[in-house]
């Protein structure tokens, strides 16, 4: 993906913010934030629904098939704009994807969350973005390292929880984009097959994850899944 140089993503930020104040005068309200986020709860969301393809030092989540997250906003906190204009922003985009030219398709699933779920992710996500661990725009050229899953590197219950894409009851997963694995009841090599190598929505972890990593991940889908 070409990533956005920091003018070109000030820009963005601000047309999409016009866009997003526009909307609220024409009487749509679907992508504006009222204010209302709780941005604990959204941390939980985020890390099931969003880690998978969005890297964002402050959730530990290492995604990168969407922008990362940090990357994105840190030249926009550089310049000054607020965390209600980033709110704004991100509420908007969870709302209304961005569509991919190339594919004619949003850049993420449409309607990921909804309503208070949609306010406590944007909430969060404001909250946190391009800031370090003090609450300072973060350094482009030493950005932070995600915090490790809680299990550990290799617990494959915790980056399965982390990476979020898939409905799994075992890890307290709710995910959308996924399929159901209580369902699939996928076998050892076929769940490390995915895992590394993707398929249809699911992206590959090869390269985010180490191989120890996607054995224990792909182990614990096949040890739980239905269960």
């Amino acid at each position: 993906m070409k990533r956005v140089r920091p003018l070109q993503a000030a820009a963005v930020i601000a047309l999409a913010t016009v866009a997003a104040l526009g909307l609220v005068a024409c009487g749509d309200t679907v992508g504006y934030s009222d204010g209302s986020g709780d941005r604990i709860r959204g941390k939980e969301l985020f890390v099931q629904g969003c880690g998978s393809c969005h890297t964002l030092a402050d959730a530990g989540t290492t995604g990168a098939i969407g922008p990362n997250l940090d990357f994105a906003f840190v030249q926009s906190r550089i310049d000054g704009l607020g965390e209600d204009t980033i709110l704004q922003v991100v509420r908007g985009q969870i709302a209304y994807p961005v569509v991919d030219p190339s594919t004619e398709a949003p850049g993420m699933p449409a309607d990921i969350f909804e309503g208070q779920e949609a306010e406590d992710v944007a909430a969060y996500v404001a909250s946190v973005a391009g800031l370090d661990a003090n609450g300072e725009p973060i350094d482009p050229a030493n950005p932070p390292k995600p915090t490790p899953p809680e299990g550990g590197d290799t617990d494959g219950k915790s980056i399965f929880a982390s990476a979020g894409c898939s409905e799994r009851v075992a890890a307290g997963s709710e995910g959308t984009i996924g399929p159901n694995l209580d369902e699939a009841k996928p076998s050892l090599d076929l769940a490390v097959d995915r895992v590394t190598n993707g398929q249809g929505g699911m992206p590959s972890f090869k390269g985010q994850l180490s191989e120890e990593q996607i054995q224990a991940v792909a182990k614990f889908v096949a040890d739980n899944a239905g269960k």
